[in-house]
């Protein structure tokens, strides 16, 4: 847990900070249309994350285990000489330099899960792994705004990512200490192996039903958090909250959530029965998108306050964000007693979450959505969270009516 969680947290110090400028310059187009240079670079950021995810469908499920390690350390190295290049380009060859960034930066996640995936104890683990982005994307905004003042907005992403280079050959070098699962993990959740082409198609086109409304909550709340994460400076502004307590507010709420979300999707470790520990994960799923509901409904009416808006929005976003990268997609391979990977399913539901993210931002600067970003955001929650309700409904349906007691040999009870 500790090498998985130190690695992927390294990771957000190559991607997150950038994040933390303002980045004020105006790109002007046909007319009055202007896009801000923020937005320009996050789309681009996304944009790259989004292709590498396509790329990682193929790459990581086909990846041997003993060559994810130096993936993992290529990849992100791929990633800071972009940044170093962002630093030196002008305008607009920066962009370019900043979907370079993100181009390599999507696969890590699968790479980092292969390690842990097919055991018994993979919930908590990957649920450890998880805490580490939902901390880091608080912690590496703190840590890009303090570099802001002495290195300025070019150069702060390049010195961020050289802070976290030694630490994560060190825990890159833990992931590889870890065991592969033994024949009792494989019993209860199936051999994982790598899949080609035909594998894959194969899986998709048997399991697409059961696999539709989970990559629907999947994209929804990925939208979501990525709209709360990227425009955190400008959400905590709407707020009411001081410029000056960014850095402080940045850690402060993720620090509460991730510590919710590992103890609540953690403990999904406990069920050994696949069936119950796969109903359990969807309710979690929902619980949180109630909450999303819930916490939007009291801010509409000025009842909460603003750590307190960002806490229950967090917690009601990375709820079911986290669970599916923790239980649901785990004890679904479990289930379904085919042989394949995590790596893959998780590939296929991040490409299509991130692809979505990369549509709405377009689409909310093409509609020219300007202004007041919380209201945008809380109108996006409504939408999405009832939305995701009711393909979890569809996801319990299809458990219920597919996975019988004769497609569960092998489970354990």
């Amino acid at each position: 847990m500790v090498a998985a969680f130190g690695t992927y947290f390294c990771m957000y110090g190559f991607r997150v900070p950038f994040k933390a400028g303002a980045y004020e310059h105006q790109y002007a187009y046909s007319g009055n249309w202007q896009l801000d240079e923020k937005s320009v670079f996050v789309i681009a950021q996304v944009l790259g994350y989004t292709v590498s995810k396509f790329m990682g469908i193929k790459f990581v499920s086909e990846l041997p285990a003993n060559r994810r390690a130096a993936a993992i350390l290529g990849l992100i190295g791929f990633s800071q000489i972009a940044l170093v290049g962002f630093g030196i380009a002008n305008r607009p060859w920066n962009i370019l330099f900043i979907f370079m960034n993100g181009l390599p930066l999507g696969m890590v996640f699968g790479l980092v899960l292969g390690f842990l995936e097919g055991k018994q104890t993979t919930e908590l683990l990957a649920a450890g792994l998880c805490t580490s982005f939902i901390l880091a994307d608080g912690v590496m905004k703190s840590v890009g705004q303090s570099l802001i003042a002495p290195f300025g907005e070019a150069w702060m992403p390049a010195i961020a990512g050289s802070i976290f280079v030694i630490p994560l050959l060190f825990f890159v070098w833990m992931l590889t200490q870890i065991p592969r699962p033994t024949h009792a993990d494989e019993t209860q959740r199936q051999v994982r192996t790598v899949m080609d082409r035909s594998d894959r198609w194969h899986y998709l086109h048997k399991f697409a039903l059961g696999l539709s409304p989970i990559i629907i909550v999947y994209l929804l709340a990925n939208i979501l958090r990525s709209i709360r994460g990227d425009f955190a400076r400008e959400l905590w502004t709407d707020l009411g909250v001081d410029p000056a307590e960014f850095t402080q507010r940045f850690t402060q709420s993720e620090i509460w959530v991730g510590l919710l979300v590992l103890a609540i999707n953690g403990s999904c470790v406990l069920f050994r029965h696949n069936g119950r520990a796969y109903i359990s994960s969807l309710s979690i799923c929902a619980t949180g998108f109630a909450l999303l509901l819930c916490a939007c409904y009291l801010q509409s009416h000025r009842a909460l306050d603003p750590l307190a808006f960002m806490v229950l929005v967090g917690l009601g976003l990375y709820m079911p964000y986290v669970a599916i990268h923790t239980t649901v997609l785990e004890r679904f391979i479990a289930l379904t007693r085919e042989r394949g990977n995590l790596g893959y399913l998780m590939a296929l539901v991040d490409s299509s979450g991130y692809f979505g993210y990369v549509i709405v931002l377009l689409v909310r600067k093409l509609i020219r959505l300007e202004g007041n970003i919380l209201q945008f955001f809380l109108s996006a929650c409504v939408m999405a969270g009832t939305i995701s309700l009711i393909s979890l409904g569809w996801s319990a349906l299809h458990y219920r009516f597919h996975f019988r007691p004769s497609t569960m040999a092998g489970t354990t009870k």
